[in-house]
């Protein structure tokens, strides 16, 4: 045996630890005692201890990769519930109400668990197989819901914003070859593309603008449309700012539409929008990133009935499905149109099986490797269901009127609109005060010192240059109870502001 050969053999010896069919028992023990570990962090009383910058900045120790020691599992595991699992963000906790994170579903857990596992990449038939045939499923069963045409298709996504740049990608590409004969994709941009216009709500997401910019485009491409007083697109708005800028010289290509804004869960008039879009022959793009999920409700279906006249829809399910981070899918009405982000490498997914039976999945991705995303919420549909799916999207929604109801009738807080879905948007009102700049300040205090004391998370936002906080509610389990306490804490500290200060 030659030296080389040696080391070779003993490090085959040395790396047990790697999953495979050595090493069942590890991998069970591991699972098991990691499994006890993930229990303990739900146990946690607070959605977040509490804890300092400074205080888990000083576990240097445990954060450090730079020591060539090396830790048992047991170690591993103590270290990381002093550092992670003691500190982490419990979105399960009903005194959590702060952002888009949902509490999730064991079916899903179950589909990630195995997903991880078994390690597949989905970017080829020869290294998904059957994984392919099961996010397609999904992606059809989606489009479905959606009622999008028999040509319709899509891909699973690592959220709302690269959906949305997608989006944006196509519809530009599509417009300059269609109208211009200009294949960007080949030759790259030019002077007539940087007339192009996309139009979106002043509350759309900030994603329209950041994708914008990174296509190239430009912030100053995308051109927000005047809300009306429900935060919802206004359509007369969106005919002038259109007319305006074809009066400017440049080219209107396409318009958002958003099913849930981020602030006030307000759908914008997709049916009247998918008319304007039609008659201007611009791209229709419905970012249903928050609201898309609700197409499964009695409550918000006919919202989102315009959605089968869309070119394209962003919908996330770690949003408002209960699925695991990452979960989300990019649907298009013609999947002729994924030729915009197709590209053939010889070694992966050669040309000529462009037509073959074995579907690559890659060829409708702006990625390349990419897990198995799919399989959660597959087992989610298949043990939970879609009709109860619904009803928990439903609670979420019927919660957040009623936590409407309970600031409405407080003296101590003001509201500014009904729920459309399932945040509301408010403030606290110092009495007697009337500079909103106090306010601002009030409010924050209660929003940084409720998070600070791991007693509540709530969010904040600007509206008209003034601060408002905001409920997101995400979790079917949350209870008037549990509302009216977390009223109660921020009116607790409102008033220990007004009497410190």
């Amino acid at each position: 045996m030659t030296p080389n050969s040696q080391i070779l053999e003993q490090k085959k010896i040395d790396n047990l630890n790697l999953f495979d069919a050595s090493s069942k028992t590890e991998y069970q023990n591991s699972i098991h005692k990691t499994t006890e570990y993930v229990l303990g962090f739900l146990d946690n009383s607070k959605f977040y201890s509490g804890a300092t910058v400074s205080e888990l900045r000083d576990k240097k120790r445990i954060i450090s990769v730079s020591s060539d020691e090396t830790l048992t599992l047991d170690e591993a595991l103590k270290d990381i519930k002093e550092l992670y699992l003691d500190h982490a963000i419990s979105f399960h906790n009903t005194s959590y109400v702060a952002h888009l994170n949902c509490p999730i579903l064991i079916p899903a857990l179950v589909g990630d668990l195995i997903a991880t596992a078994v390690n597949t990449a989905v970017e080829t038939w020869d290294q998904s197989t059957s994984a392919t045939l099961i996010e397609q499923e999904i992606i059809n069963w989606i489009s479905g819901e959606f009622q999008l045409p028999h040509t319709s298709d899509g891909v699973f996504t690592n959220g709302g914003t690269q959906s949305n740049f997608m989006a944006l990608l196509m519809a530009r590409d599509h417009y300059a070859y269609q109208n211009f004969g200009i294949n960007i994709k080949e030759n790259g941009l030019n002077e007539i593309v940087s007339k192009f216009r996309f139009f979106c709500s002043e509350k759309a997401h900030f994603s329209i603008q950041k994708n914008a910019a990174l296509l190239g485009m430009g912030y100053q491409s995308v051109i927000k449309v005047k809300a009306d007083s429900d935060y919802k697109m206004d359509p007369e708005a969106l005919l002038l700012a259109i007319e305006r800028e074809k009066q400017l010289g440049n080219i209107p290509i396409a318009v958002v539409a958003t099913t849930g804004t981020t602030d006030f869960g307000s759908f914008d008039p997709v049916e009247i929008i998918s008319k304007i879009a039609k008659d201007y022959k611009m791209w229709l793009h419905v970012d249903g990133a928050y609201g898309g999920c609700y197409i499964l409700t009695d409550t918000h279906k006919h919202l989102l009935e315009g959605a089968k006249f869309a070119d394209s829809i962003t919908v996330d399910f770690h949003k408002t499905l209960f699925q695991p981070v990452c979960s989300s899918a990019f649907l298009v009405a013609d999947k002729s149109n994924f030729k915009y982000v197709s590209h053939y490498a010889d070694y992966l997914n050669p040309i000529e099986t462009k037509d073959d039976e074995y579907q690559n999945l890659i060829v409708k991705s702006v990625q390349t490797t990419r897990r198995f995303d799919a399989l959660k919420l597959w087992f989610t549909l298949k043990i939970t269901g879609k009709k109860k799916l619904a009803e928990y999207l439903e609670m979420v929604h019927y919660k957040a009127i009623e936590a409407h109801s309970i600031l409405g009738n407080d003296a101590a807080f003001e509201t500014i609109h009904k729920p459309q879905l399932s945040t509301v948007v408010f403030r606290y009102k110092a009495q007697g005060i009337a500079d909103d700049k106090i306010h601002d300040t009030v409010n924050l205090y209660i929003k940084n010192t409720l998070f600070k004391s791991g007693e509540a998370s709530v969010a904040s936002t600007k509206l008209n240059g003034n601060i408002y906080l905001k409920f997101t509610l995400l979790n079917p389990k949350i209870t008037t109870e549990d509302i009216q306490h977390i009223v109660s804490l921020m009116k607790q500290k409102g008033d220990e502001y007004q009497k410190s200060n």
